[in-house]
């Protein structure tokens, strides 16, 4: 159980898989993939590309059924519904789009009517966490692919969810952004149940647990 800075109460989340398993049409990405993910813990999802590390994290976060064994979640002993757990969830991730047309002030805005902020955050504490103050009023379609992904990271690190999900997190980052997202990581990351998908070491070194798909493909 772990106090959460998102919470004034001390929390229970786990994430139970038994045999889970997911094909496409009849080729499965991956089978009999029994584990178990705990809140206060860091789990890195490993595997080459194309492996099928992404769709574990959609299976992860609800947004795919599994095509064969079940998947369980839980918070505070309390079962969660499949169909409710983005709830507690934030999730950064290439295939997730900002919306273009929002300047930078307005796109944080439409994110947190969605999700809280984190404790101690607010709309000016995130654009400062960006070191993007001149960019309030720019569209976002205007960003360079390094401003838009350090957006996608800021948005999920400071949302009030127990549960953080990042796919290919430094993608589009050069050297001093992937110092900036490690930097997250020590901030917003090591008391949630975390979980990113990676094949490349320095997004996940901080990671106690790796799960390496490769293991579960027959």
């Amino acid at each position: 159980m772990v106090y959460g800075p998102w919470s004034m109460v001390i929390l229970k989340m786990q994430i139970i898989l038994n045999n889970i398993g997911r094909r496409f049409n009849r080729d499965w990405i991956f089978r009999d993939i029994d584990y178990t993910f705990t809140i206060g813990e860091t789990y890195a999802i490993l595997g080459p590309n194309g492996s099928g590390k992404s769709t574990l994290l959609q299976v992860l976060n609800g947004s795919l059924s599994p095509s064969a064994g079940s998947i369980k979640y839980s918070l505070n002993d309390q079962p969660v519904e499949a169909e409710s757990v983005f709830k507690q969830l934030s999730l950064a991730a290439p295939y997730l789009e900002l919306i273009e047309e929002f300047t930078l002030d307005e796109m944080i805005d439409f994110h947190f009517k969605f999700k809280p902020y984190l404790k101690g955050m607010d709309k000016e504490a995130v654009i400062s966490l960006l070191n993007l103050d001149g960019s309030k009023n720019k569209l976002i379609k205007y960003f360079s692919s390094g401003m838009k992904q350090r957006l996608k990271l800021a948005l999920a690190f400071c949302s009030d969810t127990p549960l953080l999900m990042l796919d290919e997190p430094t993608s589009n980052l050069d050297a001093q952004g992937v110092d900036w997202y490690l930097n997250l990581v020590q901030q917003f990351a090591l008391n949630r149940l975390t979980i990113i998908c990676s094949n490349q070491q320095h997004e996940y070194s901080f990671c106690k647990h790796q799960l390496s798909i490769s293991d579960y493909k027959k």
